[in-house]
């Protein structure tokens, strides 16, 4: 299947602050140098962020772990997981049209998701709201037909129950995720033959659908807001939190007495990004060269520099400058 870019691209993207922080929190998993290895972590957590991968978005994220965009291209168009067009805004419908599923009824549901949604797969419905896609082994076979929206899982499913599904999400409510026939998992469908009194006092739902009613909303896609950041392998750093979220540095409301120093000497900073710095605060190479990781990392974000200045090395730079040399 040919996987391209879609035609309709934004002009730009950029990762929300709470995103920013658990993307920079998710690179110091890996050794220096290896930050690449995060790629796939970056792409799901911006397309959690807009929906879809976007042109802007593999370049932001190329940008920010040092990487050709090429390669970050090549991984977003070849797994699947990767949506290259926008998806509908409140869910997005994978039906399992493997074998089990087919057999029992999955050609009802793509055909619900033809008639509802749009005749084609990957294309939103009329008001934005849903789309959908066939997708292959989703591992519920004993509970086919079945499909996943958002993160559930939806099994037993009829076109009917299908259709109600669809209604409830274009309410702006959430279904109750599971077997949509009753069932408590995957036991027979014909009854239990076995373990036929179920323990007094037990739980109503298996853990699984469990925790999506306690959760509430398993269609809300992740923000980062969901829990504290957490990095336990940087426990030793009693910075770890700034680091990743960033801290805002010493700034000026002016140069000092002489004049600010030439900003343009530091390797791609051009007239337009000097004046940038400038209406920051930052007019002396002194302070840049006192930029630690928490101070870059507010910066990066506030400006949106996707790396630039770890990448091109300005406190090195600053701090040969503020010396005096060159």
């Amino acid at each position: 299947m040919l996987r391209k870019l879609h035609q309709d691209q934004p002009e730009s993207f950029a990762f929300t602050p709470d995103n920013l922080a658990w993307a920079r929190a998710e690179i110091t998993k890996y050794p220096e140098g290896r930050q690449a290895s995060a790629v796939i972590a970056l792409l799901w957590r911006a397309q959690e962020q807009e929906g879809w991968v976007s042109r802007p978005a593999i370049e932001y994220v190329a940008a920010m772990l040092d990487m050709p965009q090429i390669r970050v291209l090549e991984v977003a168009t070849f797994y699947f997981m990767f949506h290259l067009s926008p998806m509908g805004s409140v869910a997005h419908v994978q039906v399992c049209g493997t074998t089990p599923c087919m057999l029992c009824g999955a050609e009802d549901l793509v055909a619900v998701c033809k008639r509802r949604i749009h005749k084609r797969a990957h294309t939103r419905s009329a008001d934005g709201k849903l789309s959908w896609e066939e997708v292959e082994c989703l591992g519920a076979c004993a509970n086919a037909p079945m499909a996943q929206i958002g993160k559930d899982y939806y099994e037993d499913l009829t076109a009917e129950t299908f259709e109600r599904i669809l209604d409830e999400l274009e309410a702006g409510r959430v279904p109750t995720p599971g077997s949509q026939s009753g069932r408590f998992a995957s036991e027979p469908s014909g009854g239990l033959t076995s373990l036929t009194e179920p323990g007094k006092g037990g739980p109503a739902h298996n853990a699984s659908v469990g925790r999506a009613l306690e959760l509430g909303d398993t269609i809300k896609r992740i923000d980062g807001t969901e829990v504290a950041l957490e990095a336990p392998w940087l426990a030793d750093s009693p910075s770890t939190a700034e680091t990743a979220a960033g801290r805002k540095p010493e700034l000026l409301d002016a140069p000092r007495a002489g004049g600010a120093d030439d900003l343009r000497k530091l390797k791609g900073v051009g007239p337009k990004l000097e004046e940038r710095l400038n209406a920051q605060g930052v007019y002396h190479y002194d302070q840049v060269a006192s930029w630690g990781p928490a101070e870059i990392a507010w910066m990066d974000a506030t400006l949106d520099l996707r790396g630039r200045i770890e990448r091109d090395g300005w406190v090195a730079q600053a701090r040969a400058l503020a010396a005096g040399a060159g």
